[in-house]
């Protein structure tokens, strides 16, 4: 991949986790619409498989500036099986602030091909009512993602 794709790509992930929805039509991209990221995930309401979708657990209203947990488990209806063929490869976890700020990454766990359970704990701390965003990578099935609004008291 060339320099210029790779930066592309990334820059699509990016704006995915900033909430840039437009389209780059610039000369520089050739005028030609680019794809976004946003279009591959798979979400719970797209996709009913409980294997793949990210779920959330966390308090619904936390204290500001006070740490609290949000865990992150992947199969909690239904395992997923995980193993060295067909597994989660990693979970991320990013939080947008209310107000148009964009978002910003909070963790990157890499589970790689294991025989793990893919859950994960994090710590957050928050200063403004905030959504967080939990994306997942199946080898087999793509990305996935989930989100829950915390309110900041």
């Amino acid at each position: 991949m060339k320099r210029r794709e790779a930066f592309i790509s990334s820059a699509a992930f990016i704006g995915l986790a900033a909430g840039i929805t437009a389209l780059d039509c610039s000369k520089e991209n050739g005028g030609v619409a680019m794809a976004k990221f946003g279009d591959v995930l798979i979400s719970p309401e797209n996709e009913g498989r409980e294997k793949h979708v990210p779920h959330i657990e966390t308090a619904s209203k936390v204290a500001a500036g006070e740490s609290f947990e949000v865990k992150i488990i992947v199969g909690k209806e239904v395992p997923h099986p995980n193993t060295i063929e067909h597994h989660i490869k990693w979970i991320q976890l990013f939080a947008k602030e209310d107000g148009g700020r964009p978002a910003v990454h909070v963790a990157t766990f890499d589970l790689g091909p294991s025989y793990v359970s893919p859950t994960i704990t994090v710590p957050v701390k928050l200063n403004n009512t905030s959504t967080l965003f939990a994306l997942e990578f199946c080898n087999m099935h793509g990305v996935w993602e989930n989100s829950v609004k915390v309110e900041v008291e």
